[in-house]
């Protein structure tokens, strides 16, 4: 996994050549190449390998996810989101560079990534090209991560268009658990995967994103600064809803060790060193 992580940086750091204005490719840059798990780009190489894929083809769409996944970092850690002065150890994009050009970084690295995908996937065909263009649009947007984001700040504030639990459900699957859904998806694709196939992926990783978040969540409740980068205990003072808050500590625990269970069972097959290692990173972490 490290090996793959170290490839992620180095392609991450080379699609991104700063140019003229520069202020806003050091903003993208800043965030996107801060150390991180590339969960989501390890997670989309992974599966491709794992399907017959030479990696090389679904690189520069496992970076276009990072991609999207950072703009939603910078953009949920402004003042009108969730207002949080870190990221992964370090001062937020807007503290460094302002909120006008954090703003603008988001959106760059949003365009940016299909852009990549376009240019750089000289060794997908049109059709493979054009579908997972379609599911990084569709996940990134008002049907996904948007959504998510939404439904999340309207319950700060006690709006539930549905019952707490039913809101919370929306918030872990659009704002959390689709984009590794469209990472696992992506790389079934660009390998060539029936339908099928991509739908047993896609099961796996909708139960590794409610299990990632809810981990998340826990992490809020137990962890410190120091282990996760980020302000610590501001969902809870903020009342935020979270699986923690809504059935408790212990309750938590319990539904995230089923669904790592879950994505055993589902993966298992494939004997993946890789996804063994991550589900059970994350097992460590809850149990110490």
């Amino acid at each position: 996994m490290k090996e793959l992580i170290k490839l992620v940086d180095r392609k991450l750091d080379e699609y991104i050549e700063v140019c003229y204005p520069e202020d806003i490719f050091n903003a993208m840059k800043y965030t996107l190449m801060l150390p991180g798990k590339r969960l989501r780009p390890v997670m989309c190489i992974e599966t491709a390998r794992l399907l017959g894929c030479d990696i090389n083809k679904v690189l520069p769409s496992a970076c276009a996810i990072e991609m999207l996944h950072v703009q939603s970092l910078i953009h949920d850690d402004l003042p009108c989101m969730d207002n949080d002065d870190f990221r992964r150890g370090k001062p937020s994009n807007h503290k460094v560079f302002g909120e006008a050009n954090a703003v603008l970084a988001g959106d760059a690295l949003l365009t940016f990534a299909p852009q990549l995908i376009i240019e750089k996937s000289t060794d997908l065909s049109s059709e493979q090209i054009v579908r997972i263009l379609h599911e990084y649009t569709k996940f990134a947007g008002a049907y996904g991560l948007i959504a998510g984001q939404v439904v999340d700040i309207e319950s700060e504030k006690g709006n539930f268009g549905m019952t707490p639990q039913e809101t919370l459900g929306f918030i872990h699957l659009n704002k959390t658990a689709v984009l590794f859904k469209l990472a696992v998806r992506v790389g079934a694709i660009a390998a060539g995967a029936s339908d099928k196939t991509i739908e047993e992926f896609d099961l796996f990783a909708t139960k590794f994103g409610l299990a990632f978040q809810i981990y998340d969540d826990i992490m809020d409740e137990i962890s410190t600064f120091e282990e996760m980068g980020k302000t610590m205990g501001k969902d809870k003072a903020s009342g935020k809803l979270t699986y923690v808050s809504l059935f408790g500590l212990k309750e938590a625990k319990d539904k995230f060790n089923k669904l790592i269970q879950e994505c055993y069972g589902i993966i298992g097959k494939y004997n993946s060193h890789i996804f063994n290692e991550i589900l059970g990173k994350l097992q460590s972490r809850i149990a110490e």
